[in-house]
């Protein structure tokens, strides 16, 4: 008695399916096309895609120019791809994306100035479409090959080295090369680029071989990855047969054998293992089960809508591959992966990882299952939405629309509509500022049965200021420090929100210097640090400072000025009897009108003009009363400064005027 059992992984990889399926699509559509080179490697294949129109060619230079080309799984150097756009070919890219992000990871390491050493098969044609990524690649096919190519020159062992695998590679042979890299060479980086599937099918046969005395491996003898399988096979299995077809089975020559497995490589179609499986299934009298019937039972058990766990085991730029512990494989796009449109796979998930996902649909020619991570999410997050609505819990969402009725936020995935009263905007305010923006609310309304989720943004941002208000009242003082927005602008100061409380910074507060307006200094939505100056709770009113009262402005002046001394300095103010100008902020000195010119003017505005910068001399310093006595003209004049008899008022008054026309004490 006998059995026969199948291997879970057996017949086409994610890479060869996507292959065969866009050649297949090229063929319908009657688009003229060539394949250069054949597409994988298995004969019938190829031979079934002639009969459809499409051929192979085997150079560059027979595509014809301006034709279309498609690029077999093994992909094409970059040599090729540059010959073929120049003259004008279009290309179908069926590179398998694992292969592609090796061609990635060597032309980066060489552009770091690192040697790439690729661990291949030399002559295979992934590997040599590989090496054409880069101008000096090293190509070694074991850990041998390695010791021998650091031998011909030592000094290879202290280059920066940059290590990939061949995808169909076995992982005993990467390990052993990794294990002698690291050992000899001082400065390696190494990318185990073996493909997951390839590495799980491997170890699939393996285990399979262990329990059979005969194991069958189907798949074109060109083909690495099938030659691989029978490697292993042979490791732990008396008896290996490597066929291309049902035709190449010899029953006759076929050991007698308890248990019968069989298993094919990544470029055999499911109809050629078929052949091969049912051909053994006529000649023996029982059998584990037959094809079709592992078929049924693969499938039979999943329908649309449900929910499955599987494993993942391979993740590629566009979508992620699930072992579903059935035949069939299950495969999730990325637009089903995540709501977020610029998330990468590898952010949501890695190989190894165990993954609830919903059934979209169970194709039979296709060979696989279509599976959605984000529509079971959705399902889980709209339960999730409904509990925060009966908890009045705050939830986050990213605002992705906008109109005149309000906005829409995605909040873990579910659309929930926030209307324009509820979105906390002043009312002219345009609802797309809020676009992109995170922002949290609560659930005000929702039906499932319509797929309505109303919310309100404003109904958080009210309770969360009105906490944040209670605690400043609760923990103000006076020169407490506090980081703070600036909300608004008048003519007399800025109002800044110090977290839930607006506090009044007046103008003279703002700067030492003399300023017209705070706009001179701040503008809304600035960050500023303020200090109390004073609070009134009942009155709920705060004076904040902004100045920075450490230092003393006239302290400023006095180590750096004496009289004597020539200032440049900037005209604040023009009066009839001179002029104000500031010498450092916040200290001003008054040049009188008779020590503006060195000659006779009728006001100050006929010579100087406010924001006017000139150079002075400190004729006096009054430190009692903080007064400083400035003069143009004694710049103006030689030898020393003699002053005109007062015309137009008593110097007793010049000198008090200036004092009341400061806004505010300089200080």
């Amino acid at each position: 008695m006998r059995e026969v059992l199948l291997a879970k992984s057996a017949g086409f990889c994610y890479g060869v399916r996507r292959a065969v399926e866009l050649a297949e699509e090229t063929a319908r559509s009657g688009l003229p096309c060539v394949m250069l080179g054949s597409i994988i490697h298995n004969r019938d294949v190829v031979d079934r895609l002639a009969e459809q129109g499409l051929h192979a060619v085997e150079r560059p230079e027979q595509v014809p120019d301006g034709g279309a080309v498609i690029i077999r799984s093994h992909g094409e150097s970059r040599a090729v791809h540059e010959q073929l756009r120049s003259r004008g070919v279009r290309i179908l890219d069926a590179t398998c994306p694992n292969v592609t992000r090796i061609h990635q990871i060597v032309a980066r390491a060489e552009e770091r100035g690192r040697q790439p050493v690729i661990v291949g098969t030399p002559d295979h044609p992934e590997v040599l479409a590989i090496a054409g990524w880069c101008r000096a690649p090293a190509v070694v096919s074991g850990a041998q090959e390695l010791e021998k190519w650091l031998s011909e020159c030592p000094e290879r062992r202290d280059f920066p080295l940059t290590f990939v695998s061949q995808t169909t590679s076995t992982k005993k042979i990467w390990d052993e090369c990794v294990k002698k890299a690291k050992k000899e060479c001082t400065n390696a980086e190494f990318f185990d680029t073996i493909c997951g599937a390839t590495s799980t099918r491997q170890e699939e046969a393996r285990q399979l071989a262990t329990r059979c005395g005969l194991m069958i491996v189907v798949g074109d003898r060109q083909s690495s990855n099938t030659r691989r399988l029978a490697e292993i096979c042979g490791e732990v299995c008396p008896h290996v047969l490597l066929i291309e077809r049902a035709g190449d089975l010899d029953l006759s020559q076929v050991p007698q054998v308890d248990m019968v497995g069989i298993t094919a490589g990544a470029s055999t179609p499911a109809w050629v293992i078929k052949e091969v499986y049912d051909k053994m299934s006529d000649e023996i009298m029982e059998i584990e089960k037959s094809f079709a019937e592992m078929l049924e039972e693969s499938i039979k058990t999943l329908n649309n809508g449900d929910k499955v766990t599987g494993t993942v085991v391979a993740i590629t730029p566009t979508e992620v591959q699930v072992e579903l512990g059935i035949k069939y494989p299950g495969y999730i796009a990325l637009s089903e992966l995540s709501d977020d449109p610029n998330v990468k796979p590898e952010d949501i998930v890695k190989v190894g990882d165990e993954i609830e996902t919903y059934v979209m649909q169970v194709s039979d020619r296709d060979c696989l299952v279509k599976l959605s991570k984000r529509r079971l999410d959705i399902n889980k997050h709209w339960e999730e939405i409904e509990e925060a609505k009966e908890n009045e819990t705050v939830v986050e969402g990213v605002v992705t629309e906008d109109n005149k009725g309000g906005v829409v936020v995605s909040v873990k995935g579910v659309r929930v509509f926030v209307p324009a009263s509820q979105t906390g905007l002043p009312r002219e305010t345009p609802m797309n500022t809020l676009l992109k923006q995170k922002v949290r609310l609560v659930i005000t309304e929702v039906n499932r049965a319509r797929r309505r989720v109303v919310g309100s943004i404003s109904k958080v941002t009210r309770a969360e200021r009105a906490a944040a208000a209670e605690k400043v009242w609760a923990e103000i003082e006076e020169g407490k420090h506090y980081t703070g927005t600036v909300k608004s602008l008048t003519s007399y100061g800025a109002f800044v929100d110090i977290g839930g409380v607006d506090g009044m910074v007046h103008i003279s507060e703002l700067s030492w210097s003399r300023i017209k307006h705070p706009s001179e200094v701040v503008k809304v939505g600035d960050t500023v640090d303020v200090y109390v100056i004073s609070f009134d709770k009942e009155k709920k009113k705060i004076s904040l400072g902004m100045k920075d009262r450490s230092q003393d402005p006239w302290t400023v002046f006095t180590t750096t000025y004496q009289v004597g001394d020539v200032a440049n300095v900037r005209i604040v103010k023009l009066m009839t009897f001179g002029a104000f100008a500031e010498v450092v902020p916040g200290v001003d000195g008054l040049i009188h009108i008779s020590q503006i010119a060195d000659h006779r003017i009728e006001k100050p505005g006929d010579v100087l003009s406010e924001g006017q910068r000139v150079d002075v001399k400190i004729t006096d310093v009054d430190m009692e009363n903080k007064k400083i006595s400035l003069s143009i003209r004694a710049l103006l004049e030689e030898g020393p400064v003699e002053e005109e008899p007062e015309q137009e008022e008593p110097a007793e008054e010049a000198q008090e005027a200036p004092a009341e026309e400061q806004a505010e004490p300089q200080e």
